[in-house]
């Protein structure tokens, strides 16, 4: 993992920031003294998914307000709309185009090698790795550290799953692409670290949209003993929560917290995506901080990544709290290393 550290703002200080700032426009018009234009592009999930996109659509807002910049947020409705929606951002003259997922690295490395004078940002990719290769100068790639999150909740997973008699929890994922499979495998390897001999169910239901696919999957996870559900699916997974709560068992959230949903909801593994987008705009705009074919790194020892909310139902004793504060401080010293391929024993 690079070594990069972020912009000397206070990680935490902004999170403070973004969680409290409200009621600015969505896109298009800022003050006429606005020159920085900073454009962000959805996935197929889209800003209305409350949680991947919607999270990254905070911080660009937060930008606008903050920073004094023209923003533009627009919708993809299919992978075909990646490349023009880039490119139509870029030929407008935005000076940074961000785009909101792995999904969407071929498109930006094709569209950057087009505007060489643009900054372009992407999330969950590596600016350091194919298609880009470090080479792509006006690319910046800004990554999270979600096995180590999702290391804490497994942990904490397993031992609910552990005391009501039964070691097996289970976790929905969408589309197997990398950052899904980082939150997989830090789950699994908490979950086996805490609790030996637990159980982890890994499916995946090839979609990040429709919640009746990833109820399906979860419905048969529980059939099959799983006692607590995560979703990593995006709006997906809100299909799998909800199977979670039909069925009397816990759910975990993915990207925000997820307590909103109910207090089944044991926990969340949340990914500080609107501070990752703040931090980009703010980098390129004031030229100091734009990783150049590098990566702005987020994780627990910036808070980049952490737990949510954890659900008073499930009355978590203090022991269990403090076992879990010292593998976060382990993890954070580098002393325990979760994995982030399931693939990996």
């Amino acid at each position: 993992m690079s070594k990069h550290r972020l912009l000397p703002l206070g990680l935490a200080g902004l999170v403070a920031v973004i969680l409290t700032a409200v009621g600015f426009v969505a896109s298009g018009s800022a003050a006429p003294q606005a020159t920085f234009k900073a454009g962000l592009v959805s996935d197929v999930g889209r800003f209305n998914d409350k949680g991947f996109n919607q999270n990254q659509l905070t911080g660009l807002k937060l930008a606008q307000k903050k920073l004094k910049v023209q923003i533009r947020a627009v919708e993809s409705r299919s992978a075909g709309d990646y490349l023009p929606n880039m490119a139509s951002l870029a030929r407008q003259g935005y000076n940074i185009v961000i785009s909101a997922g792995f999904l969407l690295a071929d498109a930006t490395n094709d569209v950057a090698k087009q505007f060489p004078s643009t900054k372009f940002a992407i999330t969950d990719y590596s600016a350091k790795i194919p298609p880009f290769n470090g080479t792509v100068t006006n690319v910046e790639g800004l990554t999270y550290a979600t096995q180590q999150n999702s290391y804490l909740v497994g942990c904490l997973a397993a031992k609910v799953a552990a005391r009501g008699g039964k070691k097996s929890i289970s976790v929905v994922g969408g589309v197997k692409i990398p950052p899904v499979d980082a939150f997989l495998a830090g789950y699994r390897a908490g979950a086996r670290e805490c609790v030996p001999g637990t159980t982890v169910q890994i499916g995946y239901s090839q979609d990040f949209i429709d919640q009746a696919k990833c109820k399906s999957v979860a419905e048969n996870q529980i059939d099959a003993g799983s006692q607590v559900v995560f979703n990593v699916a995006g709006p997906c997974g809100l299909g799998a929560l909800d199977a979670a709560k039909e069925r009397g068992r816990w759910g975990v959230g993915v990207d925000v917290d997820q307590s909103y949903l109910g207090s089944h909801i044991l926990t969340s593994a949340v990914k500080r995506v609107d501070v990752g987008i703040y931090l980009a705009v703010k980098g390129a705009k004031t030229g100091k901080g734009y990783k150049k074919g590098g990566d702005l790194v987020f994780n627990l020892k910036n808070n980049g990544v952490s737990l949510g909310k954890i659900s008073k139902k499930a009355k978590i004793p203090k022991a269990w709290l403090a076992q879990i504060a010292r593998l976060k401080a382990q993890i954070i010293a580098g002393k325990i290393k979760p994995p982030t391929s399931v693939e990996a024993p």
